[in-house]
């Protein structure tokens, strides 16, 4: 077992596969864990060897110092391994002390260019990789707490990288994929990195996914095609000033699927207005290693929907209580997958495992309904179903209508405490630049669109949504924080 710390870069890509053909197992860590976030993983593991970039050395060395985790081997790679002669020279002037980049590496430990070079004269390794052997343990993480290490096979892998070759249309050799999202996540790491090999395409590194500039930069000048992501990477997108100013042709995109959070609908048409591309909603988790659903790209497109189950998906909808009941067209319950990409279960959490493989189905805990054609929606979180007053309250509606309010920008919606009701519905929202729009008449409003044990009670206006690194809503964070601030509530 072998931890790559570091953000997308060319030492992540080598790393990864480097891994993989010598019949290790891939862990692949958020670089932004605290030291408690990064400890936990590394001594659940059990990981020997980590690959880091410089930035996070210190901390990894902390971590190492504590006794807790299997650690012996760190490699240590630095930002200006692979850059051109000039910058090299730049970076290591004007950035590299000032940015944390520069370390000391303490013995024992050893640069990535010094251990490449140890590698190119070593005998190649002489390994039997099977599809049922272990390849990855990827945690999940960032919005339910403790994080837990989903198994994948080999072949979980290599069966949802062939699922996506069969959804879009591609050109062997051809292709650019913008590779933005976060290897370290799962959804980076199939639908950018593993894809892009798959391919024979050309993988645009993105280290940041939040830099708009690198972002937009590289979709220009390497006329980027396939740009999988997340809903608040095209929201920037359709929000930049630069965009709408024509100052980047991002007009080469032709498909996009977004996933790990709901795409709202004017977020899609917006977007596809913009580039002439096609966005479509997909759906995946940490544990199918990782898309299930999407809309066709070049076929029919439901708003609002994650589409269709991927090639060999099968899904059925079941009573979120008594989940041996399978509930027909139209009504809402846990949806449960049984798929080849399905993880093999999680590492040392037998009893998890248990909980969440059933007879080979997979329980999402997410709440969706199927139509009459086949494609399916997602109502909400199990987790996150708001009851008011008796009443079961999707917080993706109420985020729905409040996005068509011409003074909203972004918005979250979650249940928070309330004496009477049990829970009531609360709204955060970032509001367009220089909107005067109040709280009040935000509420006023949406009464006129939502029925009445709908719509917000509480509207609170913020400077941003706190998100984790692949752009997902951290509502809890918002709730916590709404809690400390109401205690008697």
């Amino acid at each position: 077992r072998a931890v790559i710390y570091m953000p997308n870069s060319p030492q992540f890509v080598i790393s990864y596969f480097g891994i993989l053909k010598a019949g290790g197992i891939v862990i692949a860590t958020n670089p932004l864990y605290t030291k408690r976030e990064l400890e936990h993983q590394l001594h659940d593991c059990g990981a020997e060897t980590v690959l880091v970039m410089s930035l996070y050395y210190n901390l990894l060395k902390e971590v190492q110092a504590t006794g807790s985790t299997n650690v012996k081997r760190i490699v240590v790679a630095s930002v200006k391994d692979y850059l051109p002669a000039l910058k090299k020279i730049l970076f290591t002037l004007f950035v590299e002390k000032k940015g944390g980049h520069k370390v000391t590496l303490q013995n024992g430990d050893r640069k990535f260019t010094d251990f490449i070079k140890m590698g190119e004269k070593a005998p190649k390794p002489n390994v039997d990789v099977t599809p049922d052997d272990v390849a990855l343990l990827q945690y999940t993480g960032g919005t339910t707490g403790l994080s837990k290490g989903a198994i994948a096979l080999h072949r979980n892998l290599v069966a949802n990288t062939y699922m996506l070759q069969a959804w879009i249309e591609w050109d062997y050799g051809k292709e650019v994929i913008l590779g933005a999202i976060p290897f370290f996540h799962s959804y980076g790491m199939v639908t950018a990195l593993i894809f892009a090999a798959s391919i024979a395409g050309k993988l645009i590194v993105i280290p940041d996914p939040r830099n708009q500039k690198d972002v937009l930069g590289s979709i220009s000048k390497y006329q980027v095609g396939i740009f999988p992501g997340v809903p608040a990477m095209y929201v920037a997108i359709n929000n930049n000033p630069d965009v709408a100013a024509g100052k980047y042709n991002i007009r080469s995109i032709k498909a996009c699927i977004s996933g790990s959070a709901p795409l709202l609908v004017e977020t899609k048409r917006r977007f596809e207005e913009l580039t002439g591309g096609k966005l479509v909603e997909g759906y995946g988790l940490t544990e199918a290693h990782v898309a299930t659903h999407a809309n066709p790209v070049m076929g029919k497109n439901q708003p609002g929907s994650i589409g269709l189950p991927l090639p060999n998906v099968e899904v059925k909808i079941v009573d979120p209580v008594d989940t041996d009941k399978e509930l027909p067209v139209n009504e809402a319950g846990e949806m449960v997958i049984k798929a080849p990409n399905i993880m093999a279960g999680y590492w040392n959490m037998p009893q998890e495992t248990e909980n969440t493989l059933v007879d080979g189905w997979l329980y999402t805990g997410d709440i969706a309904r199927m139509d009459e054609e086949g494609y399916f929606y997602i109502e909400d979180r199990k987790k996150d179903l708001i009851i008011a007053g008796g009443y079961n309250i999707y917080p993706r509606e109420v985020e729905e209508v409040l996005m068509t309010h011409p003074a909203v920008q972004e918005v979250a919606v979650a249940g928070v405490p309330h004496p009477s009701r049990g829970e009531t519905v609360a709204a955060w929202i970032v509001k367009q630049p220089g909107d005067t729009t109040t709280e009040q008449e935000i509420i006023d409003w949406s009464k006129g669109e939502l029925a009445k044990y709908k719509y917000p009670r509480i509207v609170i206006f913020v400077d941003e949504l706190p998100k984790t690194t692949v752009g997902k809503v951290l509502k809890r964070d918002l709730v916590k924080e709404y809690k400390e601030a109401h205690p008697a509530e």
